[in-house]
């Protein structure tokens, strides 16, 4: 019995060993005879371990090679500030810091020589949007909220989270172009609705506004304002692309659009081909809705500040939108073509001190609020941005890393492994709603209050009360520049 088994054993490992040996023959066959990859042409077999490493390489130089300081979109030192402001880990380090202070760029906050005292803070006030210019004007509590990340792009656990966790630290959502759903009620937190190019949720069977559907969605009490999206900072010039994968039955139901199809929007709004289209939809938006109604585009040049401000003026103040969303080119929660990612539209560090001061030139910064996104994840990044002039800081990918997001570089494979960025339900158990929402709620306190901390380090007693001198930016030399030099306040008209 012992013999029979030995010569079973040894039949069955000469059987792999053939079986192996005439699959790395077809595969070098094949390799030798195609025609597409010289690599394997001139390197049969072996040749596959490059574009092994080169796809691996892409997931692991995170973690093996690059320092903390290196990686992009946002580098590790960034990631883990996230990370521990959303497990209330604070952010405390020791042996001193690893930003590079002589680094173009860097950004330096001006320490007031007799800091603001414990008993002398004051609470950061909320913005108040439309108020005296629409029946329902909207009280942002939050410094910093939750940007435009459609329930499509991103999954229901991810949607519920955010929801959860903004109700519970008070900041907004923006439901992204995607429409409305459940799962932003969820949680009780204010909402911004997003009118897309192809107005998912409010669309008529041929894709134009419906009036009525609108005002289904402004019977909520928990939709406190619109934004007609014109462009995002991702891919400015070019609409949103939600691949067939994630167009489930539920979420073409919510769009209006069909089941399992790619849904591409325009890349603008069919009727909006100028500034004045753009104004008149504005008012019938906030006739229809009663609510604020803003604007939410990157911005390329001078041009179409100056191009609002005039017919602001020409038609009057009451046809001005309630808010502008300034996306840096930067920007990039969504999938987008390479081209346009890298190389259209500005970066926020240019765009939002031209945008804020077309509004003072103009005397509209009074009337028209300003919220910026672009990468503003960080204490630092939104107080520059409030010594800049915004009044509110959305960011989406900020969120996704207290979500628990690795930057697998996944979001448009509809396989991102940790379940915020795919429909697939074994991916998505992974994310679980409960302590996702806490962790969203503490990345929204705890930024909060790192803004606030740097604030009273410059004197102030919150946060609104940054402005740009402030704030001094790294030049290429090494020195550094305040910001009301690099950008001076215009005079008012």
């Amino acid at each position: 019995m012992f013999e029979i088994a030995s010569v079973f054993r040894v039949s069955v490992g000469v059987l792999v060993a053939m079986l192996v040996a005439l699959f790395v023959v077809y595969w070098f066959v094949r390799d030798i005879t195609q025609k597409r990859h010289t690599v394997l042409r001139n390197f049969p077999v072996i040749g596959h371990l490059r574009f092994f490493f080169e796809n691996l390489g892409e997931y692991f130089r995170q973690y093996l090679f690059l320092n903390d300081r290196e990686e992009m979109p946002f580098n590790r030192a960034t990631r883990a500030w996230v990370y521990r402001l959303a497990k209330n880990e604070g952010g405390i380090l020791g042996f001193g810091s690893t930003y590079e202070l002589s680094q173009s760029g860097a950004l330096v906050f001006v320490n007031a020589a007799f800091p603001v005292l414990d008993g002398e803070f004051q609470p950061t006030p909320p913005v108040i949007i439309g108020e005296g210019w629409c029946d329902k004007p909207f009280a942002a509590r939050s410094v910093i909220n939750i940007s435009g990340m459609s329930y499509g792009a991103i999954s229901q656990p991810a949607v519920r989270a955010l929801s959860r966790g903004a109700g519970i630290s008070g900041c907004y959502m923006d439901t992204g172009e995607g429409g409305l759903s459940p799962y932003h009620l969820e949680g009780g937190c204010d909402v911004i609705y997003q009118i897309g190019t192809a107005k998912y949720g409010v669309r008529d069977a041929s894709g134009q506004l419906d009036p009525e559907k609108l005002r289904e969605v402004a019977a909520h009490e928990n939709v406190r304002a619109f934004e007609i999206k014109l462009s995002q900072g991702a891919k400015p010039g070019k609409g949103g692309v939600l691949p067939a994968a994630k167009v489930t039955e539920e979420i073409a139901r919510i769009r209006g659009i069909p089941f399992g199809k790619d849904s591409l929007s325009p890349n603008r709004h069919p009727e909006i081909g100028n500034m004045d289209e753009l104004l008149d939809m504005v008012e019938r938006v906030r006739e229809i809705t009663g609510k604020p109604v803003g604007i939410k585009t990157a911005i390329g040049g001078r041009q179409f500040m100056h191009q609002l401000v005039d017919a602001v003026h020409r038609r009057g103040q009451g046809s001005a939108p309630d808010f502008l969303t300034i996306d840096g080119g930067e920007g990039g929660s969504g999938a987008a073509p390479q081209a346009l990612a890298d190389h259209m539209a500005m970066s926020i560090n240019e765009a939002l001190p031209r945008v804020v001061d077309a509004l003072i030139e103009s005397g509209l910064r009074e009337r028209i609020k300003v919220i910026a996104s672009g990468k503003l994840v960080t204490p630092a990044k939104v107080a520059w941005a409030l010594a800049c002039g915004a009044d509110c800081i959305n960011s989406a990918r900020g969120y996704m890393f207290s979500l628990g997001c690795i930057q697998a570089l996944r979001c448009h494979q509809n396989s991102c492994p940790t379940g915020i960025a795919t429909h697939v339900p074994r991916l998505q158990r992974g994310l679980v709603v409960e302590d996702k929402a806490e962790r969203v709620a503490a990345y929204t306190r705890n930024l909060n209050k790192e803004v606030e901390m740097i604030a009273h380090a410059c004197g102030l007693r919150h946060a609104r009360q940054f402005r740009r001198e402030h704030v001094r930016i790294v030049q290429p030399n090494g020195q550094s520049m305040a910001l009301n030099m690099l950008y001076p306040y215009p005079p008012i008209r």
